[in-house]
C-alpha cells in the first residue's frame, strides 16, 4: 500500500488491485490527507466506479505518509471567509459532498476496511467509523478536536455515534481528547491493533479473507445489516427474514450447502 512520490500532477487518490481487493489511498501526504473538495472528489470517483466492479470483492482505504487523515481542509475553510457571503456557499458544498461520501461507503456493495497510521482526526475519525471494518497501526490516534477551535464535529458524530456507544463518544466529541489504539479498541471503534511495520500486510489479509467469501453473500449481507440496524426489533427481523430468503435463492447458496454436507470446498459462481 506505498505510494508514489507526491507532486502536483499526482491523482489525489491511487487505486491499486490486489487480485480481487482494491486498495484505494489518500495522496496528499504534505497536507495531511485532509479532505478537500478535490480529495472528496476524487474518492467518490474511485467508489462510485467500485460499485460498479464485480471484480472487486472488497476494499481497503489506506493513506499515504504519516498522517491518515486530518479532517477537512481548514486552509480551504479559512480562504472562503473572503468570499461575500462569508464562505457560506463553499461550507455548504463542502458538508453536502462530505455526507454523500460517508454514505457511499456504507452502501457500496463491498465491505470496506480503513488502515489507520498515524492520525485521524474530525472527518478523518469519520472515514473510520463510517468504514465496516478497521485495522490500526499500534502508533494510531483518534479524535474529533472540533471543539478546540470552537467547531463542534457535528457530522463526525453521525458515523462515531454509529460505531461505539453514546458515551465515549460524546466525551471524543465534547472533549477533542486523543484516543490511542488500544483504547479505540477497547470501544470497538477499530477491529485490530497491529505492529505498526504490520499494517499493509495485517489488513490485505483480513481484505483476502472477505474476498474468499462468496462475493452474493457479501453483499446481500453488508446491505442488509446496515438497512436493519436502525429498524424497530420486528421490523428488522422482517427485513432480514428477507435477506435470507434471497440468500437462499442464490447459487452460491445451494453450492455452499452442498460443500458443507459432502466435506468438499466451496466453488463459488458469485451469483
Amino acid at each position: 500500500m506505498s505510494a508514489a512520490p507526491q507532486t502536483e500532477a499526482a491523482p489525489f487518490v491511487l487505486r491499486a488491485d490486489d487480485r480481487s481487493v482494491a486498495v484505494l489511498t489518500l495522496n496528499r501526504p504534505a497536507s495531511r490527507n485532509s479532505l478537500s473538495l478535490a480529495m472528496m472528489a476524487a474518492l467518490q470517483s474511485q467508489l462510485d466506479a467500485l460499485a460498479q466492479d464485480e471484480a472487486v470483492r472488497c476494499v481497503v482505504l489506506a493513506a499515504a505518509g504519516p498522517v491518515f487523515c486530518a479532517g477537512h481542509d481548514l486552509k480551504e475553510i479559512s480562504a472562503a471567509r473572503a468570499a461575500p457571503d462569508a464562505g457560506r456557499a463553499l461550507f455548504v458544498e463542502t458538508m453536502a459532498a462530505c455526507g454523500r461520501l460517508m454514505q457511499s461507503i456504507v452502501a457500496l456493495p463491498q465491505p470496506v476496511i480503513a488502515s489507520v497510521q498515524g492520525v485521524a482526526t474530525a472527518a478523518g475519525c469519520q472515514l473510520v467509523a463510517t468504514a465496516d471494518l478497521a485495522v490500526a497501526a499500534h502508533s494510531a490516534r483518534f479524535c474529533t478536536p472540533g471543539v478546540d477551535i470552537g467547531l463542534f464535529c457535528s457530522t463526525p458524530a453521525v458515523a462515531l455515534s454509529r460505531s461505539i456507544a453514546r458515551r465515549p463518544a460524546l466525551e471524543m466529541l465534547l472533549t477533542g481528547n486523543m484516543v490511542g489504539a488500544e483504547a479505540a479498541l477497547a470501544m470497538h471503534l477499530i477491529n485490530r491493533v497491529v505492529p505498526d511495520a504490520e499494517l499493509a500486510d495485517a489488513t490485505l489479509t483480513l481484505a483476502r479473507q472477505i474476498a474468499g467469501r462468496s462475493a452474493v453473500a457479501v453483499r446481500l449481507g453488508k446491505r442488509g445489516f446496515h438497512r436493519q440496524s436502525g429498524l424497530p426489533l420486528a421490523e428488522a427481523y422482517a427485513l432480514a427474514g428477507e435477506v435470507m430468503v434471497e440468500n437462499l435463492l442464490a447459487e452460491d447458496a445451494a453450492e455452499g450447502i452442498a460443500a458443507f454436507t459432502g466435506k468438499r470446498p466451496p466453488e463459488w459462481k458469485h451469483r
